[in-house]
């Protein structure tokens, strides 16, 4: 059973006196990650605001979901209708040729090797699903959003994306029904993305991609981006005719999965801690050298914690030079990452040195926001990112390699030179409910 009732007073509005909205998106519990729960918590505050959203989903017997995280289903409310369908997806097919257990994520860069195995898997990838492997969910999800549509009088339609073939969902139901209002919710880039290049498109593949991308823009009645640089990518496309429709909701924080814990940091101890993935991209040298400095001067005994998948090119180095003041453990619910969040006196964020770094907010910026912990932020210093700590006075974003200045920051706190005064007015703006309201706006715009 995939839904369990929440105690929350979410419907109190009368359902006959409100605004559907039917929203498509492939990843929904149990599968994890931001992205479900972006459209996990607008689901949440959407009925106090006058709108009964419906959800099309894959069945997750059929899907290939990256993670799992199967709390996320305690949070589903049972009051939301979720409607999943079947799927055709190459992936079942690939982890038997491979003999991998994990599917590919992000496109398969965690599959960016140059051997003939990575290679043949990229450019299959790359050019026989356009824009991607999920496409033959399509099907499927268009014929029951079509019925739903005409069942329910849907007012409001919306798709969101990574994967991108969940807007030609969206495309086509705009075809068939002129007059329902369509929002985009796009993620992340589409032919814009860092590893773009690296799928080995055949140069007719690639046109035909960014016309479908194109086509999505100019169709769309709004389209929706999660940062700043982001919304620039769209909006400055060359005949998209978009500008002004693009709009930026971040993702957030819900004040209420802070309050289901009571936890505290080890007052034995300054803990540095991080939550999330490391990968090969992460560059973490410089944070090393500032860490053995700061195991050196520290009067409590420091320590850094990692929790969540991490690349041998960074787990070797942190546990020859740092083994002693060090912890990992793998990926856990969200729940527990929240918990470890609020166990530190630090939270370290990491931008990966890639290109088009400058738009990158990982969703769990603004949950450290609500974990009410200094962050130290490594990664563009004119970054979107970077600019959220200085709004909110919460941190600071140092470059990869600035060692004597990030060792400096977090002495600062952990000999207690330095107090900490976030601005709590800039972090409530960041909450998943003042995110459901911007939604609204552009719904009703």
């Amino acid at each position: 059973m995939f839904i369990h009732a929440i105690p929350c007073d979410l419907f109190k509005i009368n359902n006959e006196h409100m605004k559907k909205v039917l929203i498509l998106t492939y990843y929904w519990p149990p599968s994890g990650g931001p992205g479900v729960q972006r459209w996990l918590k607008f689901v949440k505050y959407l009925p106090d605001l006058g709108y009964e959203p419906i959800i099309i989903t894959v069945d997750p017997a059929k899907a290939t979901y990256p993670v799992i995280d199967d709390s996320l289903l305690s949070e589903v409310p049972d009051e939301l209708k979720v409607i999943r369908t079947s799927t055709r997806e190459p992936y079942n097919l690939y982890k038997k040729l491979s003999g991998r257990i994990q599917v590919p994520y992000s496109g398969f860069t965690n599959e960016m090797s140059d051997g003939f195995f990575s290679r043949i898997s990229r450019f299959i990838r790359g050019n026989l699903f356009v824009p991607d492997a999920r496409i033959g969910w399509n099907p499927f999800a268009i014929e029951k959003a079509a019925e739903i549509i005409r069942e329910h009088n849907i007012e409001f339609l919306i798709t969101t994306s990574p994967p991108h073939s969940t807007q030609l969902a969206g495309l086509e139901l705009k075809k068939k029904f002129p007059d329902i209002r369509w929002i985009a919710d796009l993620r992340d880039p589409w032919t814009d993305i860092f590893y773009y290049n690296k799928m080995l498109h055949l140069p007719h593949i690639k046109q035909k991609d960014l016309k479908l991308e194109k086509s999505v823009l100019r169709n769309a009645d709004a389209v929706v981006t999660v940062s700043d640089f982001i919304s620039r990518i769209f909006s400055e496309k060359p005949g998209t005719d978009c500008e002004g429709k693009v709009h930026v909701i971040t993702n957030g924080f819900d004040p209420e999965d802070f309050m289901k814990t009571d936890v505290k940091p080890d007052p034995a101890f300054f803990t540095l801690a991080y939550v999330g993935t490391i990968s090969d991209e992460y560059l973490l040298s410089g944070f090393i050298n500032a860490f053995e400095r700061v195991v050196e001067k520290s009067e409590k005994k420091a320590r850094i914690i990692f929790t969540g998948n991490i690349s041998n090119r960074w787990k070797e180095p942190l546990e020859r030079r740092l083994g002693n003041s060090l912890s990992f453990s793998g990926h856990v619910d969200h729940h527990e990452a929240v918990k470890r969040m609020q166990m530190a006196d630090m939270l370290l964020l990491v931008i990966p040195d890639i290109a088009q770094n400058e738009g990158i907010i990982t969703g769990k910026l603004f949950e450290y926001l609500a974990a009410s912990r200094p962050v130290l932020g490594i990664g563009p210093l004119e970054g979107d990112a970077a600019k959220v700590l200085e709004k909110t006075a919460t941190g600071k974003m140092f470059s990869y390699h600035d060692h004597e200045n990030i060792s400096a920051f977090i002495l600062q706190y952990a000999l207690k030179e330095k107090e900490w005064f976030p601005d709590n007015d800039q972090i409530n703006n960041f909450s998943r409910k003042v995110q459901t309201e911007k939604l609204v706006q552009v719904m009703e715009k």
